[in-house]
């Protein structure tokens, strides 16, 4: 379950997308997950399913390998279909004891699976397909207006990235944990949910005691670098827009008026 968990991996390939602007990518995902929220139709969705199909083809990271990033979030789909199941008002379908599943619950709960999957998806692309560094460079630029209001852009900048290259690496780290731990013979998996819970507690002390080692070492080793912030430094790889950026954009605009038809259409 652990290794399953591809949000903040990178990915290395060869495809348009991994050469693309980090800035074009965080847009682009932003408008995707805002256009997951806008419309409450199945046209609605085929238009997101056909957008998504197009960006992974692109990506040239495969299919199975996005997937897997689903395993992380069962539980909460469950949780989630068995709310709007049974929870939501409307007509009736089938009813037994005092549960009952109607028609509205139905189509919530299916249109809210599609919603978080194509959500992580979507999200994971943008890691799979850019480098922290480039991520960095990329919500920087994009947040500088917010140096007008003193914001401390590149500060922000630099913990999300930190943020999103640790996640591989916790991750990691707790997997050789619990393997050690199961060699010792803690069991991570009978018992009630209780004992679950407490059979947690000799996975999770080490993982912060070496989270916080990490976060210690990173520091000191930024110190010793004389590190001070992002004020006057200069890039090595600076970012420019190039043709296919742009023509990115115009796909960007496309499918947003597309969902936006859509909406209008059908209300």
């Amino acid at each position: 379950m652990i290794r399953d968990i591809t949000l903040g991996q990178y990915y290395p390939t060869n495809s348009i997308l991994h050469k693309m602007d980090p800035r074009v990518k965080l847009v682009g995902t932003l408008i995707f997950i805002i256009s997951l929220f806008l419309f409450d139709s199945i046209y609605g969705y085929l238009a997101a399913t056909v957008f998504l199909a197009m960006v992974i083809k692109l990506s040239k990271v495969p299919f199975s390998f996005m997937v897997k990033g689903l395993k992380a979030i069962m539980i909460l789909m469950l949780i989630t279909v068995v709310f709007n199941l049974f929870l939501t008002p409307g007509e009736t379908l089938v009813s037994f004891w005092k549960l009952t599943i109607t028609k509205e619950g139905a189509r919530t709960a299916a249109f809210m699976v599609i919603r978080l999957t194509y959500l992580i998806i979507g999200s994971s692309i943008m890691t799979l397909t850019t480098t922290p560094n480039n991520l960095t460079d990329g919500m920087e630029k994009l947040l500088n207006p917010l140096r007008v209001i003193k914001v401390p852009v590149h500060e922000v900048a630099m913990m999300m990235s930190i943020a999103l290259s640790f996640i591989p690496i916790l991750l990691e780290e707790t997997d050789k944990i619990m393997k050690a731990q199961m060699a010792r013979g803690a069991d991570f998996e009978s018992g009630n949910l209780i004992k679950k819970a407490k059979s947690l507690i000799p996975l999770l002390v080490p993982l912060f005691i070496s989270a916080f080692r990490r976060a210690n070492d990173l520091a000191m080793a930024m110190e010793a670098r004389c590190y001070r912030g992002g004020e006057g430094r200069t890039k090595m790889k600076p970012l420019i827009y190039k043709k296919r950026d742009y023509m990115a954009y115009g796909s960007l605009v496309i499918y947003l008026a597309v969902i936006i038809c859509v909406n209008i259409v059908l209300r």
